[in-house]
């Protein structure tokens, strides 16, 4: 049985084995895995060049099938470089597989590659590969779709778009397919949209500010549909609170795939009043003010910890068996632990990268889930709702609860940061 090597793109490593595994289970294949760029079929491997030569040797039952095929040999390295010059002398070291056929080194019928992996720490001289790989390159990652929804070149965009390449790290992890129906519930400008119908999805959103939906001008989401030729799979955009939604109770979405807002580019809100009111109908001379068409309905905070609440209730209800939820949790990294992240019965991660950014991170969450939703079940976090006052203490005076979540509070604390630093730097 042949030994595949895979090699993943050099940009946000924590997220890529996820990816990996999410796509093995979309395509029904069982992996081993020692830790996706290109899939090589390992001819041989070893700690020196001559363990690596001894191993493809033993391979000769395979030569007779590329003898006069176009080929070229590349060789690249990890944790160092590789002088040309000894670049060439190790392709020239495989000359025994007397291949006949012509070297092309733009569009070969096959590329094989030798990888020499130098480990992570780098010294000042260039020291021996710890490991070193040989093999057939089989298949190359779709790099391209990174520069395809690059958001330089999309035609609408808002404060909060996300990143093209973790978008469609997100897609994959939601295990977005054709015929499946993926929907996000704080749409924003549409990034998730995109990139989940790109694989084949019917894609589906929703937020409280119809603003970023309709854009401005001739630029909107529909302008992005357009752009990228997504008509057919991109079936609407709708203007609602998730708390408020028309949506029947049954299981009918294959995955949700969101960034939920909190507060930093966009403030978070839910409908609602501040001094705590029920919303109620209300008219100006005598016309319901609803049905106006500058009607803006009347907006409170929405607090992380209950964005969480609502999110994972919602996808308990509303998921298929086996669905996704794949969101972005934001979080104090000092405060952090992997007890933050909010659980549910009929929810089970699988899987919790982060990305850094200093004092605070996002982690990349995802769920899937594993039974049916039941009344009486729900999400497992503290959503205590403060005051302003009361928040305005536990950010000055540090009253804050230690078992709180590193995501409680969020925004207050992100801000202050940047109070902080100044009043430093002052």
């Amino acid at each position: 049985m042949p030994t595949y090597l895979i090699q993943f793109a050099q940009f946000h490593n924590e997220f890529r084995l996820p990816e990996l595994l999410s796509l093995a289970k979309l395509e029904k294949v069982n992996i081993k895995y020692n830790e996706q760029e290109h899939i090589f079929e390992l001819w041989g491997e070893g700690n020196t060049y001559e363990e690596v030569h001894n191993q493809v040797k033993k391979t000769s039952d395979r030569w007779p099938a590329y003898n006069t095929c176009s080929f070229k040999f590349v060789v690249s390295s990890f944790g160092s470089t590789i002088p040309y010059k000894e670049q060439i002398n190790i392709i020239n070291s495989f000359s025994y597989l007397g291949f006949e056929g012509p070297i092309d080194m733009k569009s070969p019928d096959v590329q094989f590659h030798v990888l020499a992996d130098f480990g992570a720490e780098n010294g000042t001289e260039r020291p021996l590969p710890l490991h070193i790989y040989m093999g057939e390159l089989i298949a190359t990652g779709s790099r391209d779709l990174v520069n395809l929804y690059n958001l330089k070149k999309r035609k609408y965009l808002g404060t909060t778009s996300m990143d093209a390449e973790l978008s469609l790290v997100m897609a994959n992890q939601a295990l977005a397919a054709p015929g499946k129906l993926v929907y996000d519930p704080f749409v924003g400008t549409g990034s998730f949209l995109f990139t989940c119908a790109h694989f084949g999805a019917f894609t589906l959103g929703s937020d409280i500010d119809g603003r970023q939906i309709r854009g401005k001008g001739n630029a909107s989401v529909h302008s992005n549909i357009e752009q990228y030729n997504l008509q057919g799979r991109v079936l609407d955009t709708l203007v609602f609170d998730i708390c408020h939604h028309p949506w029947r109770s049954q299981q009918w979405i294959d995955a949700i795939v969101t960034d939920p807002p909190y507060g930093v580019r966009a403030g978070a809100k839910k409908l609602g009043r501040h001094d705590g009111k029920e919303l109620t109908m209300r008219t100006y001379d005598g016309v319901p003010m609803h049905t106006r068409e500058d009607y803006y309905p009347p907006t409170k905070p929405y607090e992380m910890s209950e964005v969480l609440v609502d999110l994972l209730n919602f996808a308990a209800k509303h998921l298929l068996l086996g669905g996704r939820l794949v969101y972005w949790l934001p979080t104090i990294v000092d405060e952090y632990s992997n007890d933050d992240v909010p659980q549910h019965p009929c929810m089970k991660l699988i899987s919790n990268s982060e990305q850094n950014f200093g004092q605070w991170s996002r982690r990349l969450i995802t769920m899937e889930k594993i039974k049916d939703w039941v009344p009486e079940s729900t999400a497992s976090i503290d959503h205590t709702t403060l005051t302003e006052e009361e928040k305005a203490e536990i950010i000055e005076k540090g009253t804050e609860d230690p078992k709180r979540p590193g995501h409680f509070l969020f925004r207050e604390k992100y801000f202050n940061f940047g109070r902080d630093f100044n009043e430093k730097k002052n």
